[in-house]
């Protein structure tokens, strides 16, 4: 065997335990000649804080926390609490990276290692929109899940009247799984979800 195979071999055998090395080390993540997927840092704080300063409005509709970032040090705060707090372990915060630009964030929300199942969220700035930037980045997100990280299911949620957001799982194949009246607050009202899911069976079948 050689030394590139053993390699290969350790890096999955690392996975399997859940570390945050095993995990990191997947990226950055090259998705095309244009797009990767880089792990937020705190060095970073600045560009993410940049990026949702300039599109308040348009996230406002659909995201509770941007009234959060007001400052380069809250960016910079919600960054390292999640890191902090999740270990890289059971949630990962990616900054989706085009060329040489900040475009957006894409979570594992929450990776169930004990039934092999995660959640992915997601959200642009709105100069990016209508490239197909989120379905190429989710479509390598589910290749990880089940490919690298030998998870089952993986799951989407959007707010039912997100018609944006919802077309993404729905290029990909996803099934929709089910309608939650006033699921989740978004400042002074209530919105529906609707979830979807993939299960790895299924994406090795699917022709998209």
């Amino acid at each position: 065997m050689s030394k590139l195979d053993n390699s290969v071999r350790d890096a999955k055998e690392r996975r399997k335990s859940h570390s945050i090395e095993a995990l990191e080390e997947l990226f950055p993540l090259k998705i095309d000649h244009y797009l990767q997927l880089v792990l937020l840092e705190r060095t970073q704080a600045a560009n993410l804080f940049k990026l949702v300063d300039s599109n308040r409005a348009h996230l406002r509709q659909w995201l509770p926390f941007v009234d959060d970032y007001q400052s380069v040090a809250a960016a910079n705060q919600f960054i390292r609490r999640n890191r902090e707090e999740h270990g890289g372990k059971t949630r990962l915060l990616m900054g989706i990276w085009q060329g040489e630009s900040l475009a957006g964030v894409v979570t594992y929300d929450y990776i169930d290692w004990g039934n092999r199942a995660a959640l992915i969220g997601f959200w642009l700035g709105k100069s990016f929109e209508g490239r197909g930037i989120m379905t190429r980045t989710c479509n390598a997100l589910v290749d990880l899940a089940f490919d690298e990280l030998g998870l089952n299911r993986v799951e989407i949620s959007c707010a039912y009247e997100n018609t944006r957001c919802r077309r993404v799982p729905e290029r990909l194949g996803f099934s929709q799984e089910g309608i939650s009246r006033e699921r989740e607050r978004i400042y002074d009202r209530f919105v529906d979800t609707v979830s979807y899911r993939m299960l790895a069976s299924e994406w090795k079948k699917r022709t998209v």
